[in-house]
């Protein structure tokens, strides 16, 4: 049996770029989103995506990042640990922890061929899809119908019984 080592995690994205130039990938493909916590529909958003390329680089939102997109009581899972997740899926090959609300220096900086978002989506409400077209990157839709959603895994963990059967998590 062979064990896979985990794909680099980078919190500075000049080191990341520096790894990808290395590395001399064919199609470098970028994917991004908070996976706070990560479920059946990220590892399939990310397996789809890497089908787009050779290289498979995912940005994750940082905590005051995933804040402001999920709202107050999120993340459930610091942004490192989170990384350190994705980073363990077989399709990935670096991680990011980024700061921004959208990826627009990371497209301009990184340079990929491919920028995959999820379903829920549309090839039009992607936000950095300007920049994408000057660019020269294509735009693809990656992943199966959006049926999960982190919001209801975490719903469901704050409302479960603990194992004593009274108390909630907050």
């Amino acid at each position: 049996m062979s064990v896979s080592r985990a794909a680099d995690v980078f919190t500075d994205l000049d080191a990341l770029v520096a790894l990808v130039r290395a590395a001399g990938p064919g199609r470098v493909v970028l994917a991004n989103g908070c996976f706070d916590p990560l479920h059946v529909g990220h590892v399939r958003y990310l397996d789809d995506a890497r089908r787009h390329g050779d290289y498979l680089v995912v940005a994750v939102n940082n905590d005051s990042g995933a804040r402001r997109l999920k709202g107050e009581g999120r993340p459930v899972v610091r942004d490192l640990d989170r990384a350190r997740v994705v980073a363990a899926l077989r399709s990935v090959d670096a991680v990011l922890v980024f700061g921004s609300d959208t990826v627009e220096t990371i497209l301009e900086t990184l340079r990929p061929a491919v920028h995959a978002k999820g379903t829920d989506y549309t090839t039009d409400t992607v936000p950095e899809r300007e920049i994408a077209r000057r660019l020269g990157i294509d735009v693809v839709i990656a992943g199966d119908e959006k049926t999960h959603a982190s919001r209801d895994v975490v719903a469901r963990v704050r409302t479960a019984p603990s194992e004593r059967g009274t108390r909630r998590l907050k």
